[in-house]
């Protein structure tokens, strides 16, 4: 298969996933189990998480909607305590695929994001992602654009901005909800678990050396 273009999401794919820092917030306060994914994931195109993202709601009502949502599921979780939580690690060994991608190929990243500020100050992780974006032919903003993955118009958007067809495409996401509008375009799709098992698939896909 020639490949146009390597397309990827952010959280999670290219940083370390806030899955781990969700459960050890947990555990440190006796909440049930994954509450915190259980509240994003429920009515998940339009409760607080996905309205946030689209920044439909502000900080103090994103606060308040999160709250009320995990409560229903058994426990109060507070919107602003969950933040601090999303702020993973870079992975080096991604952002180096990343590097020898872009070299061969288009490349674009899709990301379900949080209005300017909603972490309040991260100076120094905000210079870091400048750099890793940088490296991106086109970038796509939940935020910035009032569309989220998974609306297949933010998939179909990409595609058209960097002019290629999403059968010569790899999307590379964390989330199978969010791999699934992709798969449908044609698109080959990797659900990345590990940096190591993300550049393996995206070897075999591109042919390209990238550990």
């Amino acid at each position: 298969m020639t490949i146009e273009a390597v397309i990827f999401d952010f959280g999670g794919v290219l940083t370390s996933s806030p899955f781990e820092a969700f459960a050890r917030y947990e555990a440190e306060r006796g909440l049930p189990v994954d509450i915190i994914r259980r509240t994003n994931a429920a009515n998940h195109l339009e409760n607080a998480w996905a309205k946030f993202e689209r920044a439909e709601v502000d900080i103090d009502t994103f606060d308040k909607l999160f709250a009320e949502e995990s409560r229903t599921l058994g426990a109060e979780v507070r919107g602003r305590d969950v933040l601090p939580l999303l702020q993973g690690d870079l992975r080096p060994e991604m952002v180096e695929a990343l590097k020898r991608i872009k070299a061969q190929f288009k490349t674009g990243c899709i990301t379900n994001n949080l209005p300017a500020n909603a972490i309040g100050s991260m100076t120094g992780r905000s210079l870091y992602i400048a750099e890793v974006m940088v490296l991106f032919d086109h970038v796509i903003e939940s935020a910035k654009i009032g569309l989220r993955k998974p609306d297949p118009r933010i998939y179909k958007l990409m595609v058209e901005t960097l002019k290629v067809d999403p059968k010569k495409c790899v999307y590379l996401d964390d989330l199978g909800v969010n791999l699934k509008p992709a798969r449908e375009m044609g698109m080959t799709t990797i659900k990345v678990t590990s940096g190591a098992q993300a550049i393996a698939e995206l070897e075999a896909a591109t042919g390209l050396k990238l550990g």
